[in-house]
């Protein structure tokens, strides 16, 4: 795990919200325990939760986390990617300007923000169907129609992590399931190294337990983004027909922990403007990590990608999903990608 993504696993108004549906009818379970041990603590008491660092509210059997951190970043880009562009704010590979003009009367550019920023609210509750949890989490890189660094440097709060889980199954938006995000390399910039998968999306997730390791399969968003040959401009089809199908095996062997993650996508597009096409291909793809323990408690960490519909999992979207061709069919072009890192203590 990395210190600027958190696991699959405080504001008074923000809690209030988001407790209300997490506490309601756990306090009827509360006060019947009250009644029949009298050396419970007072129903008005806030005591310790059942997770370490977590609480209760008064009346309640539900286990609160609140977490987040502040980070301050602070970047110099020899050719700047425009007013106000993200570009500025992290590596993001897709913004990177290139060509003959590239920076041209935007060099040397200083941005500071604290757009990281973050903040999370966890809890956890006994059923009889075993511990159910949930994880809201957010940072300030939302975009405001306001927004800008010229008085208030407003920034949007935007969701990252938002899900339920209740034994074996999971549902609501967390990292894609094709990618084992423990190993993500620690990078000082935010926008980590261009070789990465990088995705988190609306899913449901089945998770399963085995020796030495899980198997996970899930069902999650699906989105085509489309290029047209020759032209640098995508477009989104806004027609996707099927979920984004994913299955990964995580496993121990030796000292190290792999994953082996696989993809299934519909590449689908239907528009009447142009590019006019009603076009739709499946295609597949494969997800390779490993972390391996080294010296002390150093590790290095890997990563490999192949296949023809990685597309909008790479990071920052660096591959379009597809490609339409002048009769206006769908082809799905082979792509790899991949890291290697080194962690040192």
């Amino acid at each position: 795990m990395n210190t600027t993504r958190k696991p699959f696993g405080s504001k008074p108004r923000l809690s209030a919200l988001t407790l209300a549906l997490s506490l309601a009818g756990a306090s009827a379970v509360a006060h019947a325990d009250e009644l029949s041990n009298p050396k419970a603590a007072p129903g008005n008491a806030v005591t310790a939760g059942a997770t370490k660092g977590s609480f209760k509210l008064p009346g309640a059997d539900t286990s609160v986390t609140i977490g987040g951190y502040v980070k301050l970043d602070a970047l110099f880009s020899d050719k700047s990617a425009g007013v106000d562009s993200v570009g500025d704010q992290q590596l993001s590979a897709s913004l990177i300007p290139v060509g003959p003009a590239a920076g041209t009367h935007k060099k040397d550019q200083v941005t500071l923000h604290a757009r990281q920023t973050r903040l999370s609210l966890a809890t956890s509750t006994p059923t009889n169907y075993g511990e159910m949890t949930t994880y809201i989490e957010g940072d300030f890189f939302g975009d405001l129609p306001n927004g800008n660094e010229s008085v208030t440097n407003s920034n949007g709060f935007r969701i990252r992590h938002a899900y339920g889980t209740l034994g074996n199954f999971s549902a609501g938006q967390y990292w894609t399931n094709f990618f084992n995000q423990d190993a993500y390399a620690e990078t000082l910039d935010f926008g980590g190294p261009v070789g990465e998968i990088f995705v988190r999306q609306a899913q449901v997730r089945w998770t399963q337990k085995l020796a030495g390791g899980e198997w996970s399969v899930s069902a999650e968003n699906p989105e085509s983004v489309l290029a047209v040959p020759g032209s640098a401009t995508t477009f989104r089809s806004d027609s996707d027909h099927t979920p984004d199908f994913t299955g990964r095996l995580k496993f121990a062997a030796g000292n190290g922990i792999y994953s082996v993650g696989l993809l299934a996508r519909n590449i689908h597009v239907d528009s009447g403007a142009a590019p006019a096409a009603t076009s739709g291909k499946w295609g597949g793809a494969a997800a390779v990590t490993g972390i391996v323990p080294m010296a002390g408690k150093d590790d290095l960490r890997m990563n490999f990608n192949a296949g023809n519909v990685i597309g909008r999992y790479q990071v920052a979207g660096f591959f379009p999903d597809g490609y339409l061709d002048s009769a206006g069919h769908i082809q799905l072009a082979q792509q790899i990608s991949g890291y290697v890192a080194y962690r040192h203590f």
